[in-house]
């Protein structure tokens, strides 16, 4: 279940916002005919893809934070696997994403076995965005309590 956990978290709120390629023949978009010429720099809005609805047909909104989504693998009905690419895709991804994943896995479950979250309120945690995060995405507000387990040394 953490599997899943994680990829929601990438999934919701990526660790960028997006990406740039650069188009290696002409086309266009056939949703509005606009020339696209080799050259170009295409940007790949990476948290748009997380929340579109064209993508993400499952039982629950696309906005709406829900793990579950990741338990079942059919992608006809959860999930584009191209939707779904926090850390770029093809042969220019990201190379530290294997780390990154097991680094953040190990502290999740390592915070799991310490410390219970509790959810600050939606007036802290409103799911707006700051606009100077540079490459990344930072929440405008969070808000969360935290409580220490034990005090055992372990």
């Amino acid at each position: 279940y953490l599997d899943c956990v994680l990829r929601e978290v990438f999934r919701f709120v990526p660790p960028n916002f997006g990406i740039l390629r650069t188009l290696t023949v002409d086309d266009r978009l056939p949703s509005t005919g606009a020339e696209l010429r080799k050259g170009d720099l295409v940007f790949i809005a990476i948290h748009n893809l997380g929340r579109d609805r064209r993508y993400w047909l499952g039982p629950v909104d696309p906005d709406q934070f829900y793990p579950e989504r990741f338990l079942v693998e059919d992608n006809d009905i959860n999930n584009n696997k191209a939707a779904s690419i926090p850390f770029g895709g093809g042969h220019r991804q990201c190379i530290g994403q294997d780390l990154a994943r097991l680094k953040v896995k190990a502290i999740c479950a390592r915070l799991m076995q310490r410390v219970t979250f509790g959810d600050g309120g939606p007036e802290v945690n409103s799911g707006e965005y700051a606009g100077d995060g540079g490459d990344a995405i930072i929440p405008k507000r969070m808000g969360v309590t935290i409580t220490f387990d034990s005090d055992d040394d372990t």
